[in-house]
């Protein structure tokens, strides 16, 4: 099943002014102060603007950043990633493939058994769809993901 994950005027309309500074300015939301660095719940992660699927909760980990941090996005063209010089320095931007949202960044300080990577994304970019209700958001074909955690349950 193909998905057209795009901006249109409508998804722009729809957003908080901080969703829409982090989305649309290349902003950052405060570390520690923000909706999902300390969730830990079972679920997709998507582009708060298309509703593309970015990253699984399964690859989600405590980097100690405040911001939620992932080894990998769900599919390797999820994101695009960009050389971003702003703040005097060099750092790589990760923005959503399908809208173009900026998301955040990714490092290379990301655990090592996982790739090395850690893709820092601002939570305000982001909308969290729960395991629970995956199916009913359209997005079931995510579930076999979270088999070994539904098992564990």
């Amino acid at each position: 099943m193909s998905q057209d994950y795009r901006k249109t005027p409508e998804a722009i309309a729809r957003l908080t002014p901080k969703q829409y500074l982090v989305t649309q300015e290349d902003g950052t939301e405060p570390a520690f102060r923000n909706e999902y660095w300390d969730n830990h719940e079972p679920g997709l992660y998507v582009d708060v603007v298309s509703g593309q699927p970015l990253f699984a909760s399964t690859d989600k980990y405590d980097s100690r950043s405040g911001w939620p941090s992932f080894t990998k996005p769900i599919e390797p063209d999820a994101v695009t990633e960009k050389t971003d010089r702003s703040l005097f320095m060099k750092r790589v931007e990760v923005r959503s493939s399908g809208a173009d949202s900026h998301l955040g960044h990714v490092f290379d300080d990301g655990p090592s058994e996982a790739g090395g990577l850690r893709y820092c994304m601002n939570s305000a970019a982001l909308r969290f769809v729960p395991l629970a209700e995956l199916d009913e958001a359209g997005y079931g074909r995510y579930r076999a993901l979270f088999e070994n955690q539904e098992n564990a349950r």
